[in-house]
């Protein structure tokens, strides 16, 4: 990993202008460390809230867990990330996959957490305690970032001070021995804050192979990973506040067999400048570095046959969006961003468990978008209209081959520069009918450019190759939706979403024959279907639940997958959460989610038997700041099924039991 020092000193320090304000002046100031408010007719697409009381209640205190409280948000795969490869960590909604890449714009403070190289989310690297409350917006999207944002938008606020207190920590250990330890000191610093956390979670994992099928290489999925993270608030002027935010991470697992180990690491740094004024704006900046490593062992002669011992990348970005004071009843947003990701995947060939030679490939993505926005609020009726320009580039691409003696092999080959401009846009409509009753509709574009690993890297998951292919095209999606939000009684709303949308060219790994597949553009993916979700709260009491139907298929005339549902994507799916606090600090939850048949590939020959998992969490308060927490995961012990290659099977987390301690000091 490379450092980034100068930007860790000016987080370290940023809170310093706040010792110098005057008394008088620091009481009028109010430093939130989040972004500009969402816009009035952000409503007018399907949001769905999680608070942060449900992401501290998931049972594994992953944020994977977590997010499936909005059902529909998916990984490529049903395993977590203790147990799963990490490049096959993408998110994604509404069946709109093909591949294990993010086809969800996942942001955190703003900032897109997306691998640079492979598209995959840094699961592990986001603890649900750090976090205030996360939106999941679905269907695409026009603003900030909004190239990639084709099957919706998850946004990840941290927390402050208000949330999080002085000091928060815990120590937990499960009944394998595994253990999980954090902690996060939030102090004000004058009219600002400063957010210091580190988390370590280890352990010897469970056994991903069914008794069935082990064999004397079979071994547990071990994990060993550690986060830390430094943010700082200060305000520069009552209505301007900066934001900066350095973080590290690393996690390490072994997968099926001795030997199969594969891991991340990386750090992040950005600023961000926002101000609240008349004319309100949100300038962003960040950079990203990061690497990843796999070793594959071969199911059959239990040796290596790939060391994909580096993949450095890097990723950098920025926004910046100006909202001008053009009153009646007119909120407009004018901006402009840029990202790119530079890459690059170094790997060894193995024959016979010895190296046979070196592979290089990788190159260079970027993107240049312009947006505006307009929402207009006329009484009842809110109506909003955005649209983008993305100028793209595929640029500096290669895959080269070279034997023990370092001599360039025949199949190295560089490719082409490519460019070009993409529209897209958004249109919506809020219509406030009653008190109760709010009636929405939205049409959308969007596009997602082929990350590079997609595009140059091949991969193994034994016994099947895929195969890149460094002439993908852009995904383009096209989609419309209606829903109705209802308000029936106190502390009751109701919320029922029908959509259509299409991934044209939609990019998928396409069987050419038993142990081959291919990264390919398909005619499109089109994915009809229904969202519903509902929520009641009684004074100490709250039941929350969503459930999402999806009817998707693969548009690909002429082969053999044509119209086939996309892999790894499931008809149904859903969560329900019921919570109870008794008393200050009390807390116990018990969560219900299941997920439907998925297939293990784009032809629908393995399967993937449908799975109900019942958690639990509870909370009680001890002696002073002190609390009891204990967990329970898949407390039924559901057989779990995340991977079906011929029969050849991966299972996913069984029961598992976690008690410890936390600390809350305000």
């Amino acid at each position: 990993m490379r450092p980034i020092v100068p930007l860790a000193v000016i987080a370290a320090g940023i809170a310093t202008p706040a010792f110098a304000a005057e008394e008088d002046q620091a009481q009028q100031i109010v430093v939130t460390g989040e972004g500009l408010a969402a816009t009035p007719a952000a409503p007018a697409y399907d949001v769905q809230q999680i608070e942060r009381d449900r992401l501290l209640s998931a049972a594994s205190g992953r944020i994977d867990d977590a997010l499936s409280a909005a059902a529909g948000v998916q990984q490529f795969r049903r395993s977590d990330s203790r147990s799963s490869n990490p490049s096959a960590q993408g998110i994604t909604l509404r069946a709109l996959g093909g591949n294990a890449t993010s086809r969800t714009l996942v942001l955190l403070d703003g900032v897109p957490m997306a691998d640079p190289f492979f598209g995959y989310i840094p699961l592990s690297a986001i603890a649900p305690e750090r976090l205030g409350s996360v939106s999941v917006i679905r269907g695409g999207g026009s603003g900030a970032f909004g190239a990639g944002a084709v099957a919706g938008t998850i946004a990840m606020t941290s927390a402050g001070p208000a949330q999080l207190g002085l000091l928060t920590g815990s120590a937990l250990v499960n009944d394998r021995g595994e253990s999980e330890l954090s902690g996060t000191l939030a102090p004000r610093l004058g009219s600002g804050f400063a957010v210091v956390s580190g988390r370590w979670d280890r352990g010897q994992g469970f056994c991903t192979t069914p008794a069935s099928q082990r064999v004397p290489a079979s071994t547990r999925a071990r994990f060993d990973s550690w986060s830390t993270s430094l943010r700082a608030v200060a305000p520069l002027t009552p209505d301007i506040e900066l934001q900066a935010r350095v973080a590290a991470f690393e996690d390490n697992r072994t997968l099926r067999f001795k030997g199969a180990d594969t891991g991340m690491n990386g750090q992040d740094a950005s600023l961000r400048l926002v101000g609240r004024g008349a004319w309100a704006f949100d300038a962003l900046a960040y950079l990203q570095t990061r690497d990843f490593y796999n070793t594959v062992i071969s199911a059959t002669t239990f040796l290596p046959t790939l060391d994909q011992r580096k993949t450095p990348s890097t990723g950098a970005g920025a926004k910046f969006e100006l909202r001008p004071p053009v009153g009646g009843g007119h909120v407009l947003r004018l901006g402009a961003d840029w990202r790119s990701a530079e890459g690059r995947t170094i790997e060894d060939t193995y024959r016979l468990g010895k190296v046979s030679g070196h592979r290089r490939a990788g190159g260079t993505n970027s993107d240049v978008g312009f947006y505006l926005e307009d929402d207009w609020t006329a009484g009842p009726l809110v109506l909003t209209a955005g649209a983008r320009a993305d100028r793209w580039s595929v640029r500096n691409g290669f895959y080269e081959v070279t034997n023990l003696a370092g001599a360039i092999q025949p199949a190295s080959t560089t490719y082409a520069n490519r460019a070009g401009w993409e529209g897209s846009f958004r249109g919506g409509a809020l219509l406030h009918t009653t008190r109760a009753i709010d009636l929405r509709g939205s049409v959308y574009t969007g596009l997602r450019q082929p990350t590079l690993n997609e595009l140059y890297r091949q991969f193994t998951v034994f016994p099947i190759t895929t195969l890149a292919n460094a002439n993908l095209r852009n995904e383009k999606l096209i989609g419309f939706e209606g829903g109705v939000d209802l308000r029936p009684l106190e502390g009751v709303t109701l919320g029922l979403t029908a959509f259509d949308n299409e991934v044209r060219h939609a990019i998928a790994n396409v069987t050419i024959d038993a142990t081959t597949r291919q990264r390919q553009n398909v005619d499109a993916v089109h994915a009809r279907g229904i969202e519903a979700s509902a929520s009641y709260t009684a004074s100490r009491f709250s039941l929350a639940g969503s459930l999402s139907y999806t009817d998707a298929h693969v548009r690909a005339p002429g082969q053999p997958l044509d119209g086939k549902r996309p892999s790894q994507t499931p008809r149904w799916a859903a969560s329900a959460t019921a919570s109870w606090q008794p008393a200050e600090r009390w807390r116990l939850a018990l969560t219900l989610r299941h997920v439907g048949l998925q297939y293990e590939d784009d032809l629908q020959s393995d399967s993937l038997a449908p799975a109900t998992t019942l958690d639990a969490f509870a909370q009680v308060p001890l002696a002073g700041p002190f609390s009891l927490v204990l967990r329970g995961e898949n407390l039924t012990d559901e057989v779990i099924v995340t991977r079906n290659s011929g029969g050849t099977q991966d299972l996913g987390t069984p029961r598992t039991i976690w008690a410890g301690l936390r600390i809350d000091m305000r």
